[in-house]
């Protein structure tokens, strides 16, 4: 590798990021890693609120070393993301979103992470200013996280350090013709390939910005590119992973975040036909990749909701939707020893609607627990009648 090889490209994507994109500059030009171990390729996308003549201004001052490409728009993040990995000579990639920065030491500690580690993919802990930003992957440094039981697959977004070797050798590119959530599809399938992924959890790597016009480089038209996005991700991973368990774990995703939210609370406000065409976009996935696995998986409400859309009850859907937009709670009930959420249309056998689809399951204990926390529950177990708790005396560690 030659000697002036960069440890790291920021690959920065640009439409109409003014002025946003003044802070995300800033931010990468004061990295700690230092001027002559990085560089930036920032990549005008066709805009004409003065992005590009800010983007050739700051590179003609910065001492980072910066490229500038200017081109027509493409219609999405993809586009400029692909010009800017085409042009990258970093052994790392990190992509930067025109409208978010970076902290301080961001790449400094992404890049040792993935130098010590050996890993292909670093998530660095990400913020959300003035919008919500996912968290439950930030719970502690992991330098190598399982990607099916971990919740690393809860956040694709593109904003993380890829080893460059691992995107040449496949030929990775992030597919134009999504919409939405190329990003998604481009970093699973990193996850995928690559050596391992970590997570860098103590330190805020990354601020995502919620920009006060509305405005996001994410740009979409309507539901159907979700069900697009969903399709390409279920594929992808019964492309790499055999059917089972694993699978059931990573497909997971794409039901909980894509597709149920289209059949959620949306569903009252929009028309029959919207309805019946979101089912009709669904069917084939749901015939494809709708497990058991998956269901037991789910919370009964998320589960049910699924259910009526895989055996196509527009009708029910609707009913449940509506009953817990209401906010009412489900009465439990108990049959046979198991428990059950009865939601609308419980054990109406003109639905078809199994009751597994309403039932709650219980969490699985762990196998052993600390002395002290399992003494404090048994001490509560004397004061009541709850089974669940009495089952927890084997797993109290033994003496001698």
């Amino acid at each position: 590798m030659p000697q002036n090889t960069p440890d790291v490209t920021v690959v920065i994507g640009a439409y109409d990021a003014m002025p946003y994109l003044v802070k995300c500059l800033e931010s990468a030009e004061a990295q700690t890693i230092g001027r002559e171990r990085m560089e930036i390729v920032a990549v005008d996308d066709g805009s004409t609120d003065g992005t590009g003549e800010y983007l050739e201004k700051f590179a003609a001052r910065t001492h980072v070393p910066m490229r500038v490409v200017r081109q027509a728009n493409s219609g999405g993040p993809g586009g400029p993301r692909n010009t800017g990995l085409r042009l990258a000579r970093g052994r790392y990639v990190f992509f930067l979103d025109a409208d978010d920065y970076l902290g301080e030491q961001a790449l400094q500690r992404l890049v040792a992470m993935a130098d010590r580690a050996g890993t292909d993919v670093v998530l660095g802990r990400t913020v959300g200013v003035n919008r919500n930003a996912a968290t439950s992957m930030w719970g502690r440094t992991v330098e190598r996280a399982d990607i099916f039981t971990s919740n690393v697959k809860y956040t694709l977004s593109a904003q993380k350090l890829f080893r460059r070797e691992l995107l040449v050798r496949y030929g990775m590119r992030f597919d134009e013709s999504l919409r939405t959530g190329e990003d998604a599809l481009f970093t699973l399938e990193a996850y995928l390939r690559g050596s391992g992924v970590s997570v860098v959890a103590d330190y805020v790597c990354y601020y995502l910005v919620g920009r006060e016009d509305g405005k996001h480089v994410t740009r979409t038209g309507g539901y159907a590119p979700r069900f697009d996005s969903a399709k390409a991700l279920m594929e992808l991973i019964a492309r790499h992973v055999p059917k089972g368990r694993r699978r059931d774990l990573l497909i997971l995703r794409p039901f909980a975040v894509t597709l149920l939210p289209q059949f959620g609370s949306v569903l009252l406000r929009q028309s029959d036909q919207v309805l019946r065409h979101k089912m009709e976009l669904a069917a084939p996935l749901m015939a494809a990749y709708w497990t058991p696995g998956v269901a037991r998986r789910l919370k009964p409400e998320a589960r049910l909701r699924l259910t009526c859309v895989a055996l196509n009850k527009p009708d029910v859907l609707r009913d449940v939707v509506a009953f817990l937009k209401a906010g009412t709670p489900p009465r439990h009930t108990r049959r046979l020893g198991r428990r059950y959420a009865a939601y609308p249309h419980f054990r109406d056998p003109s639905t078809g609607i199994p009751d597994t689809a309403y039932e709650l399951r219980e969490q699985a204990w762990p196998r052993t627990l600390p002395r002290r926390a399992a003494r404090r529950l048994l001490r509560a177990a004397r004061h009541t009648r709850d089974r669940t708790l009495r089952r927890l005396s084997p797993l109290i560690p033994r003496r001698g």
